[in-house]
């Protein structure tokens, strides 16, 4: 455990922010650097069949050290971080034995990490806390998995009276802009199973996700001198205001929690002649999924009623609900749940309010729940990770191997 936190620091303070607008896999150039280190790093450690592809996809084996044939696991993070906020000069803050109180992450900007605003911080106190400095996003999504699998395969190398199967271990680019699977060769990485270490809170143990697709409305418009603009003008901006003003206003984000379903507006541009609305669709349940994706069309339809044929809507799924695919084989759900359990940690099993690179590799035949990292906050200067959750979730991996392999005996 003594080279979690600096392998963890080390990770964070690599800048490897994806691009959602590039066409290349990795999306940006940087992330090489820090996949570049972790193939050394894998075969520093002892790890066998190290290996990097032309997309950056890092795969790695555990050998099996049991007579008997075992089935073959897998433990995935992503080396990417959001491309929402900047992930460049990360500066980590480490606060030892955490007062409870508030964390003054810089106090030039007066930017505050309080718990009267993020409540789940009261849950540890006492503990050794990771934060940023307060100009960027702190990189825990994904890369606390990261330090936490190398750190348990490290463990599992050094401690050879811990049996266990064959287990796989990979690392992936751009899951931050859903792309983490989409080269993923599934067959090459040969597990029956895998687990994302991609979660939050301790105890975290997740099957099921949003069924998501990403909508861009594009709106035509005319532009006419405004004082001879009647029945002549067509204002794109209008239009898509009008596009907005019909989405159920309360079916948002910043409205919903637990399984409930939402339109999220991320991205407006405009001016008379052209406008351009971006929006993600997610609901948990397949049926209401598909009836938020006919509510975008049926809205269109009726502005291009009223207006004419001037907007068209762009609608991809990219991805679904993995919970179909892990049902099946819920024993890997479980597996994990006993891991927890037997290190005195209560697992939190919830549907995901978003997506992991396992909701792809599940409908590509690698079935992947995913578990807690530890972090808190992702995607923005508020972003922390407590050092102990980090300890527990390397743990909850060796105890997963060594469970798979003991239910085989």
């Amino acid at each position: 455990m003594e080279k979690l936190l600096p392998r963890f620091l080390e990770y964070v303070t690599t800048d490897t922010q994806s691009d959602p607008y590039s066409k290349t896999t990795p999306s940006t150039e940087k992330q090489w650097d820090l996949a570049k280190k972790l193939v050394m790093e894998l075969h520093q450690i002892g790890m066998q069949e190290v290996s990097i592809d032309a997309n950056a996809y890092i795969m790695a084996t555990l050998p099996s050290n049991m007579d008997k044939k075992v089935p073959t696991i897998g433990f995935i993070s992503h080396f990417d971080t959001s491309p929402d906020f900047s992930g460049k000069n990360v500066k980590p803050q480490i606060i030892e034995n955490y007062d409870g109180k508030d964390i003054v992450l810089n106090k030039n900007k007066g930017i505050v990490l309080s718990p009267d605003y993020f409540e789940d911080l009261l849950q540890y106190e006492g503990q050794t806390l990771i934060t940023t400095d307060g100009t960027t996003l702190l990189g825990a999504d994904d890369k606390a998995g990261i330090a936490e699998i190398i750190t348990a395969m490290e463990y599992l190398i050094q401690h050879p009276e811990i049996k266990h199967g064959k287990i796989r271990v990979a690392f992936t680019p751009d899951e931050e802009i859903g792309r983490g699977a989409h080269k993923f060769d599934v067959e090459k990485f040969g597990a029956d199973w895998a687990y994302t270490m991609d979660g939050s809170q301790v105890g975290e143990l997740e099957f099921e996700n949003f069924n998501a697709a990403k909508a861009t409305i594009k709106i035509t418009g005319k532009s006419v001198h405004p004082g001879y603009a009647k029945n002549k003008m067509v204002n794109a901006i209008g239009i898509a205001h009008e596009f907005l003003g019909l989405l159920p206003p309360r079916e948002v984000p910043e409205h919903t929690s637990g399984i409930e379903g939402f339109f999220h507006v991320h991205k407006i541009k405009g001016e008379i002649e052209k406008a351009e609305i971006e929006l993600i669709i997610r609901d948990h349940d397949a049926v209401h999924f598909e009836a938020r994706k006919t509510l975008i069309t049926e809205i269109v339809a009726k502005l291009n009623q009223k207006h004419g044929d001037f907007v068209v809507a762009e609608i991809e799924d990219q991805y679904h609900n993995m919970r179909e695919k892990v049902e099946p084989v819920f024993h890997i759900v479980e597996i994990a749940e006993e891991a927890m359990e037997s290190l005195g940690i209560e697992p939190i099993i919830k549907p995901i309010r978003g997506g992991t690179d396992g909701s792809q590799l599940s409908f590509m035949g690698l079935p992947c729940p995913n578990i807690f990292a530890g972090g808190h906050n992702f995607h923005g200067k508020y972003e922390y990770v407590p050092l102990e959750s980090m300890e527990k979730a390397v743990k909850v991996i060796v105890k997963i191997c060594e469970l798979t392999a003991s239910q085989i005996q």
